[in-house]
């Protein structure tokens, strides 16, 4: 990955109910100088969910308003509903030197690779049955719709080769530990300590 910003651009997809969004919110507690993308989006906000914080909500109007002014880095249609990142936010805030995690779909994903150089990585649960279970344990969507997104599942899980790393989630900890290492691994390559390290290495070089 080469890039001109001093941050890096994450992105992280999963089958709904693979648990990105816990192990992502996690992440965030665990470190510093990084950010998660708010996307907007058409559907209803869930119980508990916030205008801002967990997505910007807007009608179809808007959205589609905002999308024939470019505004977005990727966009998709995910069960009847738009989603859409905006990019003038992420190029902004990876200029300022703060990483940010793009939480999309394998749709969005494609769009933004073509556009930028990211980091991409892709969560899947460790088994169907674990998957059902999340979904229904989540309580927050009825039979119909858990039934629809299962049926979607094989579809999205079939584009892991895609991206650049594998989680498995099977242990919250475990797979915790291994999205913390990527992106720790990703703040060490070169390129991105050239740009950040600039006057170190130069003063380091001069043998001062």
């Amino acid at each position: 990955m080469t890039t001109s910003a001093k941050a890096s651009l994450f992105v992280i997809s999963a089958p709904s109910g693979a648990g990105k969004t816990s192990l992502v919110t996690a992440l965030l507690e665990r470190m510093r100088d990084i950010q998660v993308s708010v996307s907007h989006t058409t559907r209803e906000a869930r119980p508990g969910e916030v205008d801002g914080v967990n997505y910007h909500f807007v009608d179809k109007d808007l959205f589609v308003d905002m999308l024939g002014d470019n505004a977005f880095l990727e966009h998709a249609e995910v069960f009847g509903n738009y989603y859409g990142t905006s990019q003038q936010w992420v190029e902004a805030t990876l200029a300022a030197g703060t990483d940010v995690i793009l939480e999309i779909d394998w749709q969005g994903a494609q769009q933004v690779r073509k556009l930028m150089p990211c980091c991409s990585v892709f969560i899947l649960p460790p088994s169907v049955e674990a998957l059902h279970q999340r979904l229904t344990g989540r309580g927050q969507d009825g039979e119909t719709v858990i039934a629809k997104r299962m049926a979607e599942a094989q579809d999205e899980i079939s584009h892991y080769p895609e991206a650049d790393y594998l989680v498995i989630n099977d242990d919250f900890d475990i797979a915790l530990d291994e999205l913390t290492a990527i992106i720790a691994g990703q703040r060490c390559r070169i390129e991105l300590q050239q740009q950040k390290s600039a006057n170190l290495l130069k003063a380091l070089l001069a043998g001062e």
